[in-house]
């Protein structure tokens, strides 16, 4: 009897895992098609700045996003509680406001290598956040480790490429800040798909909050509402490409990995961005591709394999792996 409920228990489990096959594959999707969309933003990005400051590019790109996630799912969020509310509050501070915010003036301060380095941390931020502050639904084993200093490895022979490491701490400082406020955003985000709302008006409702925090700022970083400027195609285009793609898109299909995968295997598909970017830059702007930077690549993404493979069946059945 023993063994026929073993074997049954067995059988169940192995159903179970099934049935989760599908989500957690769309999942990795959705994290995949964010980085790679998040990892050309670069090009839109350089482009505007010729006639755009960086808090006008940041305003207009969530705005036209918030605006779009309406027109496609315009039914209200009503919350249960205010507890619900301040945890939206929250995530639209940390993940919409303070994360770029900070990068971008972290790029005013120090070098964008060094940038690209230390905010391709946010993994190991949000696995530590995890440990400390949620239940352990995403234990971390020694995979996860040797991944994490792979794949660092690997973004610095992309970032740095040859150049020497230039130390400056307050811009370095502020990079590893916005990598920690990504962390925050990530285990928020996880909350809120606890809350069992659909993910668009929840990513709205993000969005709102994080605009919202955005207004103060507007009127210390020189912003100019001045919509002539859009007249030029090139911007107009750019900004529909941020707009659209990478924040309304983007966020839904982030926030939907983080549902499906949790927040320490979402993020470690970060690692990925240095790549994309690395190798949009020689497709589109022709910059040439050096043996560092494919050495970066490679052992950039086996990081990634590492961290987001499953260990094998017994770290699986242990959970130590999710």
């Amino acid at each position: 009897m023993k063994k026929e409920s073993g074997a049954a228990k067995g059988a169940v489990e192995q159903k179970q895992t099934a049935g989760h096959g599908a989500p957690r594959f769309i999942g990795r999707l959705a994290a995949v098609l964010t980085i790679v969309i998040w990892g050309t933003t670069f090009i839109s990005t350089k482009i505007l700045l010729a006639d755009f400051q960086p808090v006008e590019i940041l305003f207009y790109r969530f705005v036209m996003g918030f605006l779009t996630l309406l027109m496609a799912c315009p039914k209200k969020l009503k919350t249960k509680d205010s507890g619900q509310e301040l945890t939206f509050a929250a995530a639209g501070l940390c993940g919409i406001c303070l994360y770029y915010l900070l990068e971008n003036i972290a790029l005013t301060f120090t070098l964008a290598s060094n940038v690209g380095v230390i905010i391709s941390v946010a993994p190991f931020f949000t696995a530590v956040l995890v440990r400390l502050f949620m239940k352990p639904e995403e234990k971390l084993g020694v995979q996860f480790f040797v991944g994490f200093a792979v794949a660092m490895a690997g973004i610095s022979l992309i970032s740095f490429n040859g150049s020497k490491l230039e130390l400056n701490p307050g811009g370095d400082l502020l990079a590893a800040a916005a990598a920690l406020v990504w962390a925050c955003y990530s285990i928020l985000t996880k909350k809120i798909s606890s809350f069992g709302y659909p993910v668009i008006p929840a990513t709205r409702r993000t969005f709102f909050y994080g605009i919202l925090f955005m207004i103060p700022a507007l009127f210390f970083f020189d912003f100019r509402p001045d919509f002539s400027r859009f007249a030029n195609m090139t911007y107009l285009f750019n900004i529909f490409y941020l707009g659209l793609g990478a924040s309304a898109l983007c966020f839904v299909t982030w926030n939907f990995a983080v549902k499906e995968l949790g927040p320490v295997k979402t993020s470690a598909y970060i690692y990925m961005v240095p790549v994309i970017t690395v190798l949009t830059s020689a497709l589109i702007l022709s910059e040439p591709l050096t043996l560092l930077t494919g050495t970066g690549t490679i052992l950039t993404l086996a990081g990634l394999f590492l961290s987001e493979h499953k260990a094998g069946k017994k770290g699986a059945k242990d959970g130590l792996i999710n």
